[in-house]
This record gives C-alpha cells, sequence and structure tokens, in this order.
C-alpha cells in the first residue's frame, strides 16, 4: 500500500514535472520562432521614417530678414526703389482727393445755384452790350431770389501811386458795383469792409485779392489810398479770393454811384448775377439769355460758374491719371531693383545654399526663405512709400488750406501692389536657388 502510493505520488510527479518540462521547452520554442520571423522582416520596417521640419511663419520671417540684415545697403536701395513709386501713387491719390474735398466744401458753402449774364459778340463779331434794363428785366424772372451786377469801367487803369509808369497797369481794372454784389457771389473779406450805401457814393474803393497783392496792399488804414484813373480812391475793404466770381479778384470795386460820378461810368452793366432755387436752376438758366436782351438773345451768354469749377476738376482728375501712371512706371523700376537684387543674392550665397542643403533644408524650405526675403524688402518699400506719400499729401494740403483726404483704399492697394510685385520679382530667384543641389553648390565655392 505504501510502496503504491509512492509510486503513484512519484508517477504523477513525473507527469507533472514532464508536463512541466513540456511546457517550459515550449517557450523557447516560441521565442526562437519569434526570431525566425524578425530576420525576414524588411529593414526599414524598424526605422522611425525621417520628416523634415516645417518653418513656422515666424521662422520664415526670421530667416528672410536675417538674410536683409546681412546686406542692408543693397537692401536699403532697393527698398527705397519701392519706397519711391509708392509715395508717388499715394500722393497723387492724396493731393487729388484733398482738391476735389476742397472744391465740395466750397461749393457746399458757395452753393452750385449761381448763374451769370454776360455780354456776347455780335453778328459782325463785335462785343456786344447789355441792356440798361438787363438788371430789372432778370429780377422779374419768378424763380429768381436775388440780382447783383458789375460794369467794367473802360480805359481806367489802377496805379498804386501817381509814380507809376502810364504802361505798367498791373492787369488790373476798375468795376463799378452794386451794393449787395458779395452776398449775391458769396465772397469773403480779408481785411476792411465792403462798400455801404454811404461809401458807395463817395470815392472808396475795395480790392480784390490779387489786386491788393498786386499793389503791395496788406492791411487796410485811412491813409491807404489808391490811383483810379485820375482819381484818388480810398482802400475800405480786401476781398478775399472769390471762386465764383474770378474776374473780381484783379479788380478795383467802386460804388456804382460813385463809379458814375468820378470816372464817368456810363451805367451798361457788364456781368449779371442770379440766385435762386437749385431745383430752378434749369428753368432760369433756360430764360435767362432772352430776358436779359429781348431784341438780341443770341448776343448773350448765361453760365453756371460752378459747372466751370467741376470742369476744371475733371481736367485734373485727367492730368491726375497721368500721374499716377508715372507712379506705376517708378514702381516697376522698383519691383526690377528687386529681382536684380535677388538674383545677385542667390549667386553670392550659393554656399549657404549648400550648407543648408547638405543639412535637410528641401528645396521648398529653400524656396520659401528667398521668397519671403523678396516679400519683406517689397513690404518694407511699401510702408515707407505709403508713409513718405502721406506725408507729402498732409504738407501740401496744409500749404494750398485744404483738407488733408488720403484714401485708405490707395495705402493698402500700394501695399498690395508691392507684395505682388516682390512676389512675382522674387519667385524666379527663389526656383533657381531651390534647384541648385548641395554638391554642386559647395563645389562652386
Amino acid at each position: 500500500m505504501t510502496t503504491s502510493s509512492a509510486s503513484g505520488a512519484s508517477g504523477t510527479s513525473g507527469t507533472s514535472s514532464g508536463s512541466g518540462g513540456t511546457s517550459v521547452l515550449g517557450r523557447p520554442g516560441s521565442r526562437g520562432t519569434s526570431r525566425g520571423r524578425s530576420r525576414h522582416r524588411s529593414p526599414a520596417g524598424d526605422r522611425p521614417r525621417l520628416r523634415p521640419a516645417r518653418l513656422s511663419p515666424r521662422d520664415v520671417l526670421k530667416v528672410g530678414a536675417v538674410g536683409l540684415r546681412t546686406r542692408p545697403l543693397r537692401a536699403f536701395l532697393s527698398a527705397l526703389g519701392i519706397a519711391i513709386g509708392i509715395a508717388a501713387m499715394v500722393a497723387v491719390v492724396g493731393i487729388s482727393s484733398s482738391s476735389r474735398a476742397d472744391l465740395d466744401r466750397t461749393l457746399d458753402a458757395l452753393g452750385t445755384n449761381l448763374l451769370t449774364v454776360a455780354p456776347g459778340s455780335t453778328m459782325m463779331g463785335g462785343q456786344a452790350t447789355l441792356p440798361l434794363t438787363a438788371e430789372d428785366m432778370v429780377s422779374r424772372i419768378g424763380p429768381v431770389d436775388a440780382v447783383s451786377a458789375i460794369g467794367k469801367v473802360p480805359d481806367t487803369k489802377v496805379y498804386r501811386n501817381d509814380k507809376i509808369p502810364a504802361a505798367e497797369t498791373g492787369g488790373l481794372s476798375a468795376y463799378a458795383v452794386r451794393d449787395d454784389l458779395r452776398t449775391t457771389v458769396g465772397a469773403e473779406l480779408r481785411a476792411g469792409s465792403w462798400l455801404n450805401a454811404a461809401t458807395a457814393r463817395y470815392p472808396a474803393v475795395v480790392l480784390g485779392s490779387d489786386a491788393a497783392a498786386r499793389l503791395g496792399i496788406g492791411k487796410v488804414d485811412p491813409d491807404t489810398r489808391v490811383l483810379v484813373g485820375q482819381r484818388w480812391f480810398t482802400v475800405v475793404g480786401i476781398l478775399e479770393e472769390a471762386a465764383l466770381a474770378p474776374e473780381l479778384d484783379a479788380a478795383a470795386l467802386i460804388g456804382w454811384r460813385s463809379a458814375a460820378t468820378y470816372l464817368g461810368f456810363d451805367g451798361h452793366a457788364t456781368t449779371i448775377y442770379t440766385r435762386s432755387a437749385e431745383s430752378a436752376v434749369p428753368q432760369v438758366q433756360s430764360v435767362l439769355g432772352a430776358t436779359a436782351n429781348p431784341q438780341q438773345p443770341d448776343e448773350v451768354n448765361v453760365s453756371r460758374p460752378s459747372d466751370a469749377l467741376a470742369a476744371q476738376q475733371a481736367a485734373g482728375e485727367a492730368f491726375t491719371g497721368l500721374l499716377l501712371g508715372l507712379g506705376a512706371v517708378a514702381l516697376l523700376v522698383g519691383g526690377v531693383g528687386v529681382a536684380n537684387t535677388m538674383v545677385i543674392s542667390v549667386l553670392e550665397r550659393r554656399a549657404e545654399i549648400g550648407l543648408r542643403r547638405s543639412l535637410g533644408a528641401t528645396r521648398g524650405q529653400i524656396r520659401t526663405q528667398f521668397l519671403a526675403e523678396s516679400l519683406l524688402l517689397s513690404a518694407l518699400g511699401g510702408l515707407g512709400g505709403a508713409v513718405l506719400g502721406t506725408g507729402v499729401t498732409g504738407g501740401y494740403a496744409v500749404y494750398q488750406g485744404w483738407p488733408t483726404v488720403v484714401p485708405l483704399w490707395a495705402v493698402a492697394g500700394g501695399i498690395a501692389a508691392t507684395l505682388v510685385i516682390g512676389g512675382l520679382a522674387g519667385l524666379y530667384p527663389a526656383i533657381r536657388a531651390s534647384r541648385l543641389s548641395p554638391t554642386e553648390a559647395l563645389s562652386a565655392t
């Protein structure tokens, strides 16, 4: 019994160890099989795949800035070419816009409802005259709110004193004027006062802005006199420039009665000014000629001074277009300068390109580097040009007394144009740099 139990135990034990041995032997077998499979795998499968590092926008800017800082003088001159073109374009647009804003401000202040009536030419080519009743007839037109007139005093010159030779008239004329002329045409006083019911009867004169400048009169006092014809007149006022009545600027303006008394004025008006409601201007304009001179309506010229100012502005805009074209040419020349700078930079930096390529830089990264330099160079020139053009516009507008207007689209468009030109100018050098192989670039040095 005892022996049997021992044998059974030992058999059980042997079986157990045998099975244990089987399981132990099985593990090495399984490892050996795994090793065998690993020997047949591709070596590249166990290696991590190498990928080139990507340049962030910040890295691109840094690399481009470093490239420009290595040759600062060349970069400055190239950017200056771009800046001059952009400055010219921004200044041209800004000055034109400022001039237009000044015209709009003037028309808003003076109105566009002023019409003028003046004698034209006769059928024989002579100078026509308006009837003595022309003013009264025009004032009877229903929509007309105000009527005033001036009459040129013939063969009457204006001198600062009696020592001036008779031939040196300075191109000044003498006009008889109605008392309400200044308010009708919207003229402003620079100094002194306008003619009134009292001074219009005595030898008193108001000078236009150009007339005062040519005579050397800048202020008004009781001792300031000018010689009109053969009579001394006391200067009582000086006008500002009359935008809607430029004929008053180079004239000595004398009261209607005073001109008749002292200068022999015959009473014929040479220009009649009318004001009417804005909506009635076309209607009034169509009947003014026949009303002022019913006998000879074809010998009357009717005009709207605000239209002349608008035509002058249109002519200025055409000239602005020409200047914009010249600015575009200057910008194109600046772009050629940037392209030339980048091509030379590629030739001089072949060793750098080869070194970067040998250290793992891709063609795309080399291309991005040089394209970033070109764009950064153009952007700096564009920003500098926009600032310079804005400054020129502001300075000229202040000098002329205009409001300063620099359209945002002109600045933004100028900078965008520089980026486009910079991109095109740097594209070929960037592609050329990216195509250099490392061995070729390094062997060239």
